[in-house]
């Protein structure tokens, strides 16, 4: 008789958890001090552990950076997915992938705002993975697009993507300055419209 896989016994999710608080502390002193301002000391202090404990769960600092680019990278591509399967329609997929977008945009910040200063710093095939990864949730967005705006280069649709990426990821600028519930719908009209997705009046077509 085979052994029916147990459960995650307390000590790993303990771990599991203590990872992902190191993750989220790596977010907010990177995004603050920048990935060269920071000691593995700084991220262990900041969820109450030494700096040779974080070495249980990462290699070092390169490591740390790696983990939280890659994975983030990989949950978009995912989540992405997910919405456009889920999705009744190309439109209604567009409109999921916006809102989908919005809600990281506006969760995580911090991650953005390392990811532009802190990409380049990255080892070689980490930041290829993550260039990978970016690639292939652009193209999600592309072939969604495609099935809305049909017949329209794809090199165009590319560069709405691009440019409605830039405006949803601004939210590092503009968070501090206005409060979530304000900039949500502003950020959500503003996409729609860099997508072609807006009529005349301001309005999401059905």
């Amino acid at each position: 008789m085979g052994v029916l896989p147990s459960s995650p016994t307390a000590r790993s999710q303990a771990k599991a958890d203590r990872r992902q608080a190191l993750l989220g502390a790596a977010a907010t002193l990177f995004a603050r001090s920048g990935y060269n301002g920071v000691s593995i000391e700084d991220l262990g202090a900041a969820v109450g552990v030494s700096g040779p404990a974080v070495y249980r769960h990462f290699s070092g600092k390169p490591a740390v950076l790696a983990a939280l680019l890659v994975e983030v990278s990989e949950t978009l591509v995912a989540g992405g997915q997910a919405v456009v399967e889920g999705a009744p329609d190309a439109a209604g997929a567009l409109r999921a992938l916006v809102r989908f977008h919005t809600d990281f945009a506006l969760s995580h910040p911090n991650v953005i705002r390392v990811q532009d200063r802190d990409l380049d710093s990255l080892a070689p095939a980490d930041r290829h993975q993550v260039r990978t990864l970016q690639r292939t949730y652009v193209e999600l967005w592309v072939r969604v697009l495609g099935q809305v705006h049909p017949g329209v280069d794809a090199q165009l649709l590319r560069i709405r993507a691009q440019a409605t990426f830039g405006l949803l990821n601004s939210t590092p600028h503009t968070l501090p300055a206005s409060p979530t519930v304000a900039v949500r719908p502003l950020l959500e009209e503003m996409a729609l419209a860099a997508l072609g997705m807006l009529g005349a009046a301001g309005v999401a077509p059905a």
